[in-house]
């Protein structure tokens, strides 16, 4: 007993030494001609800290910890301006911005232990604040990322959209928000990422290999929805309401987000409303089935000070989703839908007034996503800093098909996992900076269903790593090495010809999943460097080593995939994916012209992917045991893989056309398997097309006293054809060139330098041109047998209006 309360006074006390001293920092921000810039934003991202300058360009953010840290001063229409400040006592510190049209100098947090400016960052890193995503129209937020050059999806419809980068998506691709890693059955193609829309401030996208911070799962890259900074020295009570309408398919979406702060302790709040009826083409009209809803809240709680910050975040994400299947009626071509009359399932084909119902119909999905995430950073006076992420997720997705029972879910998987990550960063010597960590999860999956796509099984795995970056000059490099380590076990389960479980199993057929046991671990690197050659122009490399151990689905599957309308067979003796992947990067940016070009090779030596099953004689093989629908079989397999290709982005703002941008962007990936390949497999399947974007811009500042940030934009998206296919057994089929016309426009309604309303109107496919995109899965949807078209059409014309009122 002695020990223990010796221990509870060292853990009591120890507080007291080390977060002893009190910090702050405080000053004025002017532009060049010494005038207030107000409502400018001065922030450290390193301790989720900021404020905003008021009507005299005054701010101070007290309750600092010791040390140096990265402060970054940003304002519409100012280049952003970063510096390391060493806090030491009470800091006066004014900054002065340059005005320019063109984002520069962004700072970003994904993939390193420490803030870096994106310019010294060497690997390819991109920051989307979220004023530039609602200047586009798009369904959700992995939609809306697209318009970053290498970044793709695999669509089902405007609701499911899969993130794909550089030619790689699934599992590849982590997505992280409040600090923890998304966990929601990532291996379904048409399984979306269960988080709100609106309720985003800015997203990250890291291109290549991060398995060094993250381990498995992020061989492709990361998504990071990058939360908030807590905004100190604010008004008690502040908030914003969104209000979206899409006239394509009738989306209407409220949301509203509240958040206060009073002396270190912070609050803030969320709800979002959302639901779209079926979305329509030129070709095929309303899309049946292809409506959805969501309902989502989530609330947050934060204490900072000079010993660090902590936050305690929940959310829950709720959908209602439509599964639009494509069957048609053999004469007209309509879309039809199942009905029950009495004991008999017919179809019948959909009436005018249903296709405008926001109500989905069988077959659909339902999806809950609960998550709690409590994040912690301490900071020591030695300049030492210790972060500690604790996440708990609960997913829940449920697929109802059946017209007799259309409330009873068929597929019912319950998803549990627990996430940590803790992380030590320490102080800076002689321009070494180092840091080491340890992260990983835990997950459980239960079936609750009578149809069974996976086994039951829990998952265990860690890593641990170490990162060091060092300045030399012009040079920024980073580096570090990791080791992984990953357990499963998975559960058997034995079917009669009912379906009924059986205890042990009679025949082959009755083995719905046999147990097994895997374990996968793996060591992990990268190296690189950023050389700033003159204050405009940089040049960066990186080498990198990526690991992922195969999902669930591709060891274990075996069953109807209603959503992809596919039966999946797993391959227990898959190998893990590790990659290898080189980055090369140049970027040239001045206050008129901002450019930069990169490009990469990705060796993968088992690449898994997936391919139709044929029989003997040629034909599909359509499994007879559980497979009322007749599915095509399709099954798992790997092969070594080359990836290559490259992007380019450019904004050029004439002198002195002020007023004036054009941007473009260019990205490209081929994907090509090795070892003896023929023509019908030598390629990879699901690779995007190449794509060109290109649009002009004109902005001002003002044009009256009251409506300032104008812009008005135009553009084109050119989608080349995609002929480079896998082509073996039908898997998959070539895609023609498209081009879309595009435009937007929007403004700031103020009044007495206070912000009332931002407007944002964007069209999209302005012509409403038929087209398929190379990645959309409903292009395999039955043929149109009065037009002899095969699948389904993308959205057609669609105007989005998106009001913010801040309050």
């Amino acid at each position: 007993m002695p020990f223990k309360i010796q221990l509870w006074w060292v853990a009591l006390l120890a507080p007291i030494h080390v977060f002893a001293q009190q910090n702050s920092i405080r000053g004025t921000i002017t532009d060049t001609t010494g005038s207030p810039v107000v409502g400018a934003i001065i922030s450290f991202p390193e301790l989720k800290i900021g404020t905003t300058s008021d009507t005299g360009g005054h701010y101070v953010i007290n309750r600092l910890p010791l040390g140096s840290y990265l402060i970054e001063v940003r304002s519409l229409n100012f280049v952003t301006h970063t510096e390391v400040i060493k806090l030491n006592g009470n800091v006066s510190k004014n900054f002065r911005l340059s005005e320019s049209i063109i984002e520069q100098n962004e700072v970003v947090v994904t993939g390193s232990s420490l803030a870096t400016e994106q310019r010294k960052s060497s690997t390819p890193i991109v920051s989307i604040p979220m004023s530039t995503i609602r200047e586009n129209a798009f369904g959700n937020i992995i939609n809306a990322l697209t318009v970053v050059p290498g970044v793709n999806e695999i669509s089902t419809g405007p609701a499911i959209s899969k993130p794909i980068i550089r030619g790689l998506g699934a599992n590849r691709i982590l997505v992280i928000s409040d600090n923890v890693r998304q966990e929601g059955q990532q291996w379904g193609d048409e399984h979306g990422v269960e988080i709100d829309d609106y309720n985003v401030s800015k997203v990250e996208v890291l291109k290549g290999p991060a398995s060094l911070a993250y381990g498995s799962d992020a061989l492709a890259g990361v998504i990071n929805i990058v939360p908030d900074e807590i905004m100190h020295n604010s008004k008690p009570i502040s908030g914003v309401a969104n209000l979206n309408y899409q006239t394509n398919n009738g989306l209407a979406a409220a949301n509203l987000q509240l958040k206060g702060e009073n002396h270190g302790f912070s609050w803030q709040t969320y709800g979002t409303l959302k639901a779209a009826h079926d979305y329509k083409n030129r070709y095929d009209g309303y899309v049946f089935n292809s409506r959805y809803q969501n309902a989502d809240v989530g609330a947050e709680l934060g204490l900072s000070g000079k010993w660090g910050y902590s936050r305690l975040a929940f959310s829950s994400f709720n959908q209602v989703l439509g599964v639009p299947e494509g069957e048609r009626d053999s004469a007209t071509g309509a879309f039809v839908q199942q009905i029950a009359i009495g004991n008999v399932a017919t179809t019948e084909i959909v009436s005018d007034a249903d296709k405008r119902s926001y109500q989905p119909q069988t077959a659909f999905q339902r999806i809950g996503h609960q998550k709690i995430a409590w994040n912690n950073s301490l900071f020591f006076n030695n300049g030492n800093r210790l972060g500690l992420t604790i996440g708990y997720q609960f997913n829940n997705r449920r697929e109802f098909s059946d017209v007799f029972t259309p409330d009873v879910p068929e597929l019912n998987l319950k998803l549990s996992t627990w996430s940590y990550d803790a992380k030590m960063i320490f102080s800076e010597k002689r321009g070494w900076k180092p840091s080491v960590g340890i992260n990983g999860m835990m997950q459980q999956n239960t079936n609750a269903g009578t149809r069974y796509l996976i086994p039951d099984y829990t998952l265990f795995d860690g890593g641990i790593y170490g990162i060091v970056q060092k300045n030399w000059g012009k040079w920024n490099i980073s580096g570090g090495l990791r080791g992984d380590v990953r357990w499963l076990n998975t559960h058997a389960l034995y079917l009669d010809s009912l379906s009924q479980q059986i205890p042990q199993p009679l025949s082959a057929e009755e083995v719905k999943f046999s147990g097994f046991h895997r374990s996968f671990n793996s060591f992990s690197g990268s190296i690189g460097a950023s050389y700033l050659s003159s204050p405009h122009t940089t040049f960066k490399f990186n080498l990198a080593t990526g690991f992922r151990s195969p999902n669930i689905a591709e060891l274990s599957a075996n069953g109807v995939h209603e959503g992809t309308l596919r039966y999946e067979y797993g391959n227990a003796q898959l190998k893990p994916e590790r990659s290898y992947q080189a980055d090369l990067g140049a970027e040239y940016r001045s206050s008129h012209w901002y450019i930069t070009i990169s490009g990469f090779a990705n060796f993968l030596s088992h690449y898994i992917y997936l391919q139709k099953l044929k029989t003997s004689s040629g034909n599909d093989s359509i499994p007879v045991f559980n497979n009322d629908g007749n599915y095509m079989a399709y099954t798992y397999t790997q092969v070594p893989a080359l990836l290559f290709g490259g992007e380019l982005y450019s904004d050029l703002h004439p002198h002195p056309l002020d007023w004036l941008h054009f941007d473009n962007t260019f990205s490209f990936v081929r994907g090509i398997a090795l070892l003896n390949q023929t023509d019908s497999t030598k390629n990879l399947p699901q690779m995007p097309q190449p794509r060109w974007r290109t649009e002009l811009r004109v902005q001002a500042k003002s044009l009256l006293k009251s409506v300032q940030n104008i812009y008005l934009k135009m553009g084109l998206d050119f989608n080349f054809e995609q002929n480079k296919i896998f082509s073996a057994y039908g898997t998959e089929t070539s895609s023609p060139a498209y081009t879309l016309l595009n435009a937007g426009c929007g403004f700031d309604l103020n009044y007495q330098g206070r912000k009332y309303l931002t407007c944002s109107i964007a069209a999209q496919n302005l012509l409403n041109t038929p087209y398929q995109n190379h990645l959309s899965r409903l292009r395999f949807a039955d043929t149109n047998n009065l037009t002899g078209r095969m699948g389904i059409w993308n959205q057609g014309r669609n105007i989005s209006l998106l009001i913010q009122v801040p309050f």
